[in-house]
């Protein structure tokens, strides 16, 4: 089976205040996006990686690749105006004899082996998978105005995660019909959604975290150093 990881890294750093991308931070040395992209090949699961780097600096993603130093077929395309924009212009790329695609987050850095196997598997029985955990918070829904308006049932509520795994087709069929439409997501199950899709949930990990801000630093730096005492 030939699975091709889309690893979305051309955003711009708002969260940082712009100065800086936070897929080329580096922690101990090494880009936040090379952990990923090793984090993923060391799954075993993938045939080839397409990262998606910012228009311009595609450079910066081949060195992100090199410092990962991972053993498969590669390639670094440009992205959107949005990160969905981004995920097509990798599928664009992708080879005609993919058969699955996982999306993964360029800022993710810690996915295990597990996670991906699982979602792989999930997706390749049913077509559709995302990695996800149980929220652990009290969730409500509230107002313009700032007051309640309900709280939501915890026990049904999971945080989406990435890596998602789809059928190349039916991913790509997707994008094209919420392209036609106008339509933007914030993740490529929202996509497989709309055009009647069904998608598994599969039990992700806590540690599996975004770095979004520069409040998530102290944590990434604590699980890097926690996994090289193991």
């Amino acid at each position: 089976m030939h699975i091709t990881a889309i690893v979305p890294a051309a955003g711009a750093g708002i969260r940082f205040g712009g100065a800086v991308k936070k897929q080329f931070i580096a922690l101990n040395g090494l880009p936040i996006l090379s952990y990923t992209l090793r984090a993923l090949a060391a799954s075993n699961a993938l045939s080839a990686i397409i990262v998606v780097a910012p228009p311009g600096e595609e450079s910066r993603g081949r060195e992100a690749l090199e410092l990962a130093d991972v053993n498969l077929e590669t390639e670094v395309v440009p992205g959107g105006q949005t990160r969905q924009d981004s995920v097509y212009n990798g599928l664009q790329r992708a080879k005609a004899d993919t058969d699955l695609v996982l999306i993964h987050d360029g800022v993710r850095p810690f996915v295990s082996r597990e996670v991906v196997l699982a979602t792989v598997s999930a997706a390749t029985e049913v077509g559709a998978a995302v990695s996800a955990v149980p929220v652990v918070d009290t969730i409500k829904r509230v107002g313009a105005d700032g007051f309640v308006v309900e709280t939501l049932p915890r026990g049904q509520l999971w945080s989406i995660q990435t890596p998602q795994v789809f059928r190349y087709a039916l991913l790509m069929r997707a994008h094209r019909a919420v392209r036609e439409q106008g339509i933007v997501a914030t993740d490529d199950a929202a996509l497989v959604e709309r055009i009647g899709g069904m998608v598994k949930v599969v039990r992700g990990s806590y540690e599996n975290l975004k770095i979004t801000s520069e409040e998530d630093l102290p944590f990434a730096d604590l699980i890097l150093r926690r996994r090289s005492a193991q």
